[in-house]
């Protein structure tokens, strides 16, 4: 066991654990052993000096097993005495015990206990002191296996080790002459950063040294006196070290120039050995939006193309690493019982570097892997696209390494591959000490972009996935790559080219796209071209993050089509970790930004759409029925998979799922499946369940595609409930919730489904049974049950069939407003959704011509209501947001002969008074949106006195106050819309009110993208538009009294609110703002006819006002004709 920790071994929690029963002969050898030492007196005679040595030869060379089987206390006893027995002035001796603490402690994995450290310790920092330099690399590999996870326990010693002329700290400086001995010390300083659960960590100044000199060590060249292999060593130690302190003591890099030195001196050991390529790098690296420092000096092709194509050959020995003799050699142990990872000898070359534009001839065309009949990767399938690669790879059952290199250079090469992934996992753990806003600061430095014409691609993380010669390095890349995707959907928002943008300079927007595309094209070359298949399953988890977070719906098409064609044939896989990461793929293409128009094109593919034909080097599907293999008499088969063979499937991955789950597995998997309870017929539980979820992600963002198979579906879910596993039985009930939802979805309101598409439900002789049961439930004394009964009806009354039932209304809102008094929140919140949703259906209601449903809807009834959302907006922020919107809505719905009624005068008050202190209160946004809504919905209703109340003033300043000051844009474009909402100048009060209301949107548009919240920046543009269309809405209204201010507003921010409104007619016209309430020609009007308004008005005497704002208005609209004549003519043309 090396004393540096390794992949795979036991963590230093688990090394104290009782020791197993020892092998007799084992046993014995140690306990003579140990009573002989144990019987010597310290003696300086030299037949004493020679005795102490063969005992010390014979235990170092007593064949330990796996394990030890030696208790710990026998262990350290052993070493204190053969310290004590071994004077510091006999360096051979000296050197001797040091080997034997190395190698016990290794071989044994043993922690020593306190009290024997304390001597131990003592002991190897006096000998380091009095001993001959040459014993001082012995010494410090016996110094690092005692404070392996040993850090907390060493206190005393740490200024003796780390102090200002610490013997680690001298030791481990550049000027240490001894290449061995620089390297021993920097292991030891990497062990003692090493964390141990529940164990106090190196204070805090220590971190700082143990960093700084990790950090010169790995900014420090090569020095002439050092072997390659010591090097790959200093720098896997010093690499270990910064790791540790990132992940144990929780190192925080808050300084820029500390993180940027470090990420400098990553990217550098990232690419450490890899054939082909040296890079230089600055010593720090600073955030930015370009690509930085790719300083890459030119390198000489060293072979031709004919030979960069030539075939690898099939068969090729594994060679393994003997370790060292030499005591402390972690890396050599670690090597010794696992293949070696090596490059491929000059007539095989694996990785051409030189060329970084070489391009696959089948370019993205590629499907996937090859595979043979029988699922396996077939070899001697390859044809011409592969063998043009310059960079294809040999098979994973080849060893990395020819037989030509021989030993050394092999070994050397494992070496630089294990620099490489000390480096990436060393970023890994950076990546996730520091907050992601900063590390996108560095994106540029480590993920691709598309170059320049003519110039050659930075080095990035891709580049390492793509050209590394070892399979676990390009696993390792990825999994980093992974990690900097995921959480990135905020920052890649902001990404767009849908458009051609003619300008001088690339916006930022662009610049992400760009990358983002590379980011597919990169990892789908990875794709064909991998052949290990833990890798390849990296390579698809990390395409799924990148799908999870790029923003599609703001990019050219085909990006998805690309690696839905290119994942397709891994479905059939023969690893089931590649085809799970395959599913969990299709999920995030089906889940991201749905409905997609692009997805749904693909979603209706038939099977064998996009997959290559059988002489293709591509792996394919079989026949369009290949998992139709359902047993006799089985109802899927008569239902959903039986279909013709090559028939168009509404969906195949739907079809591909059902049988996932419910199916047999097919012979060709049973070998290498993981995961399935043994004797189980059916897929490994991960796959099972990533099809649930897939199915899942369909019936939310695809409903329409997926109640094809509503009926097969359902069958699904029944036999998911009756399964043992809960797993199982748990998806099974989401994809029971989401089909659940999305018929809901089809009944609402603004649902666009014709009704004739639309999944019939509540089938006259199940309707009042379904009714009854639910108002019966919300009296239940559980209040898991009453809250989702009181879900339920809120659901139910959106239905069409019930929500024009005045009776069924009443009762479900009676039933409600009981619930909303109920002492559990979670039944509060449920049921002031459902009365968000009674009181949606009831404005839906009064746009039906016949009035017979206000008529009949008992005043005492809405009295009531009214009383209960006004306290309900009182309560915690999960009812309140809900019960604002309420009241809005009553307040809407409120007839002229209700608000006539004195009793109705002073709920109104309170009502708008509640809406007008939960829009100033600093509540979650999602409150105050609401809020804000429910305002507007007020000024709907033309039968309120809005203009004349006294509640006016305050219902208009509250909005004015969060147009110009809310933190949220969403809540600032919600105040917006409703300030646009009144329909009349007297609406809008006295001149005064409609001066402020007018000030407050201009300073609203200056002020539109004053904020230090990067996730408010793409709400900027929509805050533009919205103030835009109410200033219009407002100069539309306008009278001559409102005329003066006006203009006095121009004449101090003429020029702003000129360029707004320009940009605001142009953003329709270049279809930049695909989220706008309203086409370019109806922009136009609205300019236009805010102009006719002005016009019209009868100006007073020598007031210069009307003309003045004539002139504005009429310069706007000339400016726009002269950039976009043409399109206004049309638009002109189109509206006679």
């Amino acid at each position: 066991m090396a004393a540096v920790q390794v992949a795979g071994s036991p963590s230093c929690g688990q090394l104290r654990e009782a020791p197993r029963e020892p092998p007799p002969e084992q046993d014995n050898g140690f306990r003579r052993l140990s009573a002989r030492l144990r019987a010597l007196r310290p003696d300086d005679s030299s037949s004493a000096r020679t005795e102490i040595h063969l005992l010390f030869d014979q235990l170092i060379s007593e064949n330990y097993s796996e394990g030890g089987g030696v208790a710990a206390e026998d262990v350290s006893a052993l070493l204190v005495q053969a310290c004590r027995l071994v004077p510091l002035n006999q360096n051979h001796l000296v050197s001797k015990v040091s080997q034997l603490i190395h190698h016990l402690l290794n071989r044994l994995q043993v922690i020593v206990d306190e009290q024997n450290l304390d001597f131990l310790m003592g002991y190897t920092i006096s000998a380091i002191h009095q001993c001959s330099s040459w014993t001082h690399m012995e010494i410090l590999q016996a110094l690092a296996a005692l404070v392996y996870c040993n850090g907390s326990k060493c206190q005393k010693y740490l200024p003796d080790l780390l102090g200002k002329t610490g013997l680690l700290t001298t030791l481990s400086d550049l000027a240490q002459s001894d290449p061995e001995v620089r390297r021993a010390a920097v292991h030891c300083m990497a062990n003692l950063c090493l964390s141990v659960p529940g164990q106090p960590y190196l204070e805090e100044p220590y971190q700082n040294i143990c960093f700084q000199a990790f950090l010169t060590t790995l900014q420090s060249p090569k020095s002439s006196d050092m072997d390659d292999i010591t090097f790959c060593m200093l720098l896997q130690n010093a690499l270990k070290g910064i790791q540790s302190l990132l992940n144990g003591g929780k190192m925080k890099l808050t300084q820029t120039d500390e993180l940027g030195a470090l990420l400098a001196v990553l990217k550098k050991a990232m690419f450490h050995g890899l054939p082909g390529l040296n890079i230089e790098m600055p010593t720090v690296l600073y955030p930015t939006p370009l690509p930085q420092y790719d300083g890459r000096p030119p390198v000489k092709p060293q072979q031709s193309e004919s030979t960069a194509s030539r075939p690898t050959v099939n068969k090729k020995k594994k060679y393994k690493i003997k370790p060292k003799k030499t005591p402390q050699g972690e890396e050599e142990e670690e090597e010794s019982s696992s293949e070696m990872e090596a490059v491929p000898g000059p007539g095989t070359s694996r990785v051409n570097m030189h060329d970084r534009n070489t391009r696959c001839s089948s370019s993205l065309g590629v499907q996937g892997l090859p595979v043979d009949g029988s699922g396996t990767l077939g070899k001697e399938r390859v044809s011409s696209p592969f063998t043009t690669c310059s960079w294809k790879r040999v098979s994973s059952s080849e060893s990395d390494y020819s037989d030509a290199e021989g030993g050394l250079q092999g070994k050397m090469r494992s070496y630089q591959a294990k620099v490489r992934q000390g480096a990436l996992a060393c970023f890994l753990s950076t990546i996730k000490s520091i907050e992601k806003k900063v590390l996108y600061g560095y994106w540029s430095a480590f993920v691709p972009d598309t170059p320049e014409l003519g110039s050659p691609q930075s080095v990035s993380l891709m580049t390492l996935a793509l050209k590394d010669p070892s399979p676990k390095t390009r696993a390792c890349a990825l999994q980093v790559l992974s990690a900097i995707l995921e959480g990135s959907k905020q920052f890649l928002s902001v990404a767009e080219d849908t458009s051609d943008h003619k300008r001088a300079f690339t916006p930022f927007s662009v610049m992400i796209a760009s990358s983002i595309r590379e980011l597919h094209r990169c990892l789908l070359l990875a794709l064909v071209a991998e052949s290990s298949s833990q890798t390849l399953t990296q390579i698809i988890k990390c395409l799924a993050n990148l799908v999870s977070n790029a923003p599609y719906n703001r990019l050219k098409l085909s990006l998805l089509t690309k690696v839905w064609n290119q994942i397709k044939p891994y479905i059939r896989h023969k690893d089931v970790n590649v085809r799970v990461s395959t599913l969990t793929l299709l999920g995030a293409i089906v889940s991201t930004h749905a409905p997609l128009p692009e997805v749904q094109l693909l979603l209706q593919q038939p099977c064998s759409s996009g997959l290559s034909s059988s002489n293709s080097a591509t792996p394919h599907l079989s026949p369009a029925d290949w998992w139709k293999k359902v047993p006799a008499g089985s109802s899927l088969e008569e239902t959903s998979v039986s279909s013709p063979k090559g028939s168009l499937e509404p969906c195949w991955l739907i079809r591909l799922c059902i049988s996932t789950v419910v199916l047999p597995k097919e012979d060709c998997y049973s070998g290498g499946d993981t995961g399935s309870a043994a004797g189980s017929t059916f897929e490994p539980s991960p796959m099972r369940l990533e099809a649930l979820q897939v199915l899942a992600h369909l019936a939310r963002g695809y409903f329409s595609v997926a109640q094809v198979y509503l009926m097969e579906l359902g069958e699904v879910i029944c036999k998911c409930m009756g399964e043992a596993d809960p797993s199982i039985q748990l998806h099974g009930a989401k994809l029971l919730e989401e089909l659940g939802t999305g018929l809901i979805q089809q009944y609402k309101p603004d649902s666009t489904i014709p009704p004739e598409q639309r999944v019939p439900v509540f089938l006259n002789d199940r309707q009042i049974l379904c009714i009854t049961m639910l108002l019966g439930l919300n009296d239940s004394k559980n209040r898991l049950v009453k809250a989702a009964t009181s879900r339920a009806l809120g659901v139910y009354v959106l239905f069409p069939c019930l929500r024009q039932d005045v009776i069924f209304v009443a009762d479900t809102a009676n039933a409600i407003l009981m619930s909303l008094q109920d002492k559990s929140l979670n039944v509060r919140a449920k049921a002031a959704w459902s009365l968000g949703n009674l009181t949606d259906t009831l404005i839906v209601n009064m746009e039906i011509p016949d009035p017979s449903f206000q008529e009949e809807f008992s005043g005492l009834l809405l009295l009531k209501m009214l009383r209960s959302a006004i306290e309900a907006s009182k309560d915690k922020d999960k009812v309140k947001s809900n019960a604002v919107r309420a009241l809005g809505n009553l307040l809407h719905f409120l007839q002229p002969s209700h608000i006539e009624k004195p009793i109705f005068a002073e709920i109104i008050e309170e009502s708008i008074q509640a809406l007008i202190s939960t829009v100033l209160i600093e509540a979650a946004m999602k409150v105050r949106w609401n809020a804000c809504y429910a305002m507007g919905n007020v000024f709907k209703n033309p039968a309120l006195p809005l203009g004349t109340a006294p509640w006016t003033s305050q219902a208009y300043d509250a909005l004015t106050f969060v147009v110009t000051s809310c933190k949220n844009f969403k809540v600032r474009i919600r105040s917006a819309t409703a300030l646009s909402i009144p329909s009349k100048r007297e609406q809008y009060g006295s001149v005064e009110q409609y001066a402020q209301i007018w000030n407050a949107l201009v300073t609203a548009l200056q002020k539109s993208e004053d904020t230090t919240d990067f996730l408010e920046f793409k709400y900027c543009a929509s805050l533009r538009t919205q103030i835009c269309q109410a200033l219009i809405h407002l100069l539309s209204l306008a009278s001559a009294s409102d005329l003066p201010c006006i203009k006095e507003t121009l004449e101090l921010n003429g020029d702003m609110v000129r360029s707004y409104l320009l940009q605001f007619l142009k953003s329709g016209t270049e279809g930049d703002d695909p989220g706008a309430a309203h086409s370019p020609q109806e922009r136009y009007q609205m300019v236009k006819m805010a102009l006719k308004h002005i016009s019209s008005i009868q100006a007073l005497t020598g007031d210069t006002a009307r003309r003045a704002i004539m002139d504005f208005l009429e310069n706007i609209l000339t400016i726009y004709f002269d950039a976009f004549g043409s399109q206004v003519t049309l638009l002109e043309l189109s509206d006679r």
